[in-house]
C-alpha cells in the first residue's frame, strides 16, 4: 500500500474551561518571590542561597509570545504557598484524569471521521507525561469506548504526536489495523514548576485526537493524504524532566528543581532551530515537493521567536498567520499537541490539492513531521 492510500479523516480538541492569563500567574509568582526573599534574607546575603527574580507579564509575551494558558485544574495553581494544581486522587476503579480527558478528544475525531468503535483496531496514546506506569492510558481509553483490538501508551516528549501518526501510518500502511486513532492528553501542568521564573508561563493543559485509516474506507468531509512522514532524534540535555520512580531510591526529594521540566533555553533556539528548518527542508523534498507549494504550515507551538524564525528559513519572509497558525497566544505551550491544535482550527478552510505539512520539535531532541495533500 503507498503512502497516498493512508489519510488523516478526523481530528478532535478539548480544551479545558479554566485560563490563566499571565497577569494572574505574574502576581502569585511575584507573590511567592516576596515571601521566598525574606523567609531566607540571611541565607541570600551570605551567599549561599540566590534571591529569586520578579517578573512580569510584558515579559513572558517578549519571551515567548505567551498571553494566557487553559488549565485542567485551576484550583492551587495560584496559591502562593502551594503552587501547583489541586487534583483529587481518584479510586482505581474510577477513570482516570487523562483518560477522561483523551475520551472527549477522541470522541471528537471519530465523529469528525464518521467512524465507530467497530471500525477502530487500535489506539495510541503519546504525549509528554502519562499520570502512571501501567495499565497504559490508552488501554483504559480502548476499554471506555468499546474498541477491539490494542492500545499502548508512547512518550517521545513534544514529538509525540507526530511520532504516534507516524506509527499509525505505518500500521495502517502494513495493513495490520485498518483505523487507528491516536490521542495527544497533554496534561502537563502538574509538571510544571510555577516557582520558576523562567519556565512557570510556559506550559497549558489540552488534548488532541486524530483518525488515521485507508483512503478507501474514508467518508469524511475532510480528509488529508499522508504524502510522506519523517522522523529524527538526537540526544540532548538541554531540555529535560526528571521526575520518575526512582524517586524513592534516589532518596531524591520529588519536589526539588531537578525533577521538574527545565530547560537551557538559548541552547534550545539556536540549536533546535536550523535542525528543525532543515528536516522540514529534507521532508518536502522526498515528497517531492518545495517550500513554496504548501499552502499551511501546522507548526509546533512551543515559542513565537522560534516559529518565526524557522519560518523565516524556510519561506525567506515573515509568514502571515493563515500561513503557519499561531496558537500558543492562548494556550501556551501544550507539549505534543501544539502543532494538532492549529491543525484542529484551521484546516477545513483548505481546497482539494493544497499542501500542508504538520511538524513538531522538542527534548531529545526529537523532531517528527507530516506531508499532507488536501483530498
Amino acid at each position: 500500500m503507498s503512502a497516498a492510500q493512508v489519510v488523516i479523516s478526523g481530528a478532535g480538541l478539548w480544551t479545558p474551561d479554566h485560563v490563566i492569563t499571565n497577569e494572574e500567574l505574574v502576581e502569585s509568582y511575584n507573590a511567592y518571590v516576596v515571601k521566598f526573599n525574606a523567609d531566607n534574607a540571611e541565607a541570600i546575603a551570605a551567599g549561599e542561597l540566590e534571591a529569586k527574580p520578579a517578573s512580569s507579564a510584558e515579559f513572558i509575551e517578549k519571551a515567548s509570545g505567551i498571553r494566557s494558558r487553559y488549565v485542567y485544574v485551576k484550583d492551587g495553581i495560584l496559591d502562593p504557598d502551594r503552587m501547583t494544581p489541586r487534583i483529587p486522587l481518584r479510586a482505581e476503579d474510577e477513570i482516570s484524569d487523562q483518560a477522561e480527558i483523551s475520551l472527549i478528544a477522541a470522541r471528537k475525531a471519530m465523529a469528525a471521521a464518521n467512524k465507530t468503535a467497530a471500525d477502530i483496531d487500535a489506539v495510541i496514546v503519546s504525549c509528554a507525561y502519562t499520570q502512571r506506569y501501567y495499565p497504559a492510558i490508552a488501554i483504559e481509553v480502548q476499554h471506555a469506548l468499546g474498541i477491539e483490538g490494542f492500545g499502548f501508551d508512547m512518550l517521545v516528549a513534544c514529538s509525540a504526536g507526530t511520532f504516534a501518526l507516524q506509527r499509525a501510518y505505518e500500521m495502517v500502511a502494513a495493513g495490520t489495523a485498518r483505523c487507528v486513532l491516536t490521542i495527544n492528553p497533554e496534561l502537563t501542568s502538574p509538571q510544571n514548576n510555577f516557582r520558576n521564573r523562567d519556565s512557570h508561563f510556559i506550559f497549558g493543559d489540552v488534548a488532541t485526537a486524530t483518525i488515521i485509516e485507508a483512503a478507501d474506507t474514508c467518508t469524511s468531509d475532510h480528509s488529508y493524504a499522508i504524502l510522506g512522514t519523517k522522523a529524527e532524534t538526537v540526544f540532548s540535555n538541554n531540555i529535560r524532566s526528571n521526575i520518575g520512580y526512582m524517586v524513592n531510591a534516589n532518596d531524591a526529594d520529588p519536589f526539588s528543581e531537578y525533577n521538574y521540566f527545565h530547560q537551557e533555553g538559548r541552547k534550545v533556539f539556536k540549536e533546535v532551530c536550523p535542525m528543525a528548518a532543515d528536516h522540514i527542508t529534507q521532508s518536502l523534498a522526498a515528497a517531492g515537493l518545495e517550500t513554496s507549494q504548501v499552502r499551511r504550515w501546522w507548526l509546533h507551538q512551543a515559542n513565537i521567536n522560534m516559529n518565526q524564525l524557522i519560518a523565516k528559513k524556510l519561506l525567506g519572509r515573515m509568514p502571515e498567520q493563515d500561513e503557519a497558525p499561531i496558537v500558543l497566544d492562548t494556550y501556551a505551550n501544550t507539549a505534543s499537541a501544539g502543532s494538532l491544535i492549529a491543525f484542529n482550527l484551521y484546516h477545513e478552510d483548505l481546497q482539494a490539492g493544497d499542501y500542508g505539512l504538520i511538524c513538531s520539535f522538542g527534548a531529545g531532541y526529537s523532531i517528527g513531521s507530516l506531508v499532507l495533500q488536501k483530498r
